[in-house]
């Protein structure tokens, strides 16, 4: 369960404002990537934010709307299709993180990165599946997730027969066979396969 364990260690080091950042979106085959950071208050406690995977999708949207109340500063970046594509996801991941900590209102003194690195002026550290150990990276992730979320729902409005709604841009064979009947869409990522195969020029 997500705790403070990792934010202590710079309480106690004197530091108050220890910013989480996650990301929500690296799997799929089409839609953005969407990044999330936040501060929490000093000794924050709320037992039920967790790795936003692990929620559901009703428990999601009320935890956003608490976080967003309760944080001392969060930030939302929407990494395009096209950076995705141009500098390859580790990287767009790497440049959400960076965008979303410069943006917050309150400069971090210490970052925690769920799986990444960055270099920053303050201390940063990054924790292997940080969302389910970190609170401030889980608040992060359920920010970006639910954020997310909400863009693939306004993207199926406009590309119906992809299931966006349900699907999020990820790969399952609905995903699939629409790919197949209608063809690409331009929120389709395409170094991605099967949309890079797709995209491949036909030899005769």
């Amino acid at each position: 369960m997500a705790n403070l364990e990792y934010e202590h260690k710079y309480y106690e080091q004197g530091l108050i404002y220890i910013a989480g950042s996650d990301e929500a979106g690296r799997g799929p085959l089409a839609g953005p990537l969407v990044v999330a950071a936040c501060i929490l208050p000093m000794n924050y406690q709320n037992e039920l934010i967790n790795d936003s995977k692990k929620l559901t999708d009703k428990k999601r949207r009320q935890l956003y709307e608490i976080i967003k109340r309760d944080a001392i500063a969060y930030h939302i970046e929407v990494i395009d299709i096209e950076t995705i594509d141009k500098i390859n996801i580790y990287q767009a991941s790497k440049l959400g993180m960076k965008i979303c900590l410069e943006k917050l209102k309150i400069q971090p003194q210490a970052a925690l990165l769920d799986a990444m690195y960055i270099d920053m002026d303050y201390p940063v550290e990054s924790i292997i599946k940080g969302d389910e150990k970190s609170l401030s990276i889980a608040a992060a992730s359920i920010l970006a997730k639910v954020y997310r979320d909400d863009l693939m729902i306004e993207y199926s409005k406009m590309y119906p027969q992809y299931d966006f709604e349900k699907n999020k841009g990820y790969g399952t064979k609905k995903h699939l066979e629409a790919l197949e009947t209608y063809g690409i869409t331009p929120i389709h990522r395409k170094t991605y396969d099967p949309v890079k195969t797709m995209l491949l020029p036909t030899l005769f």
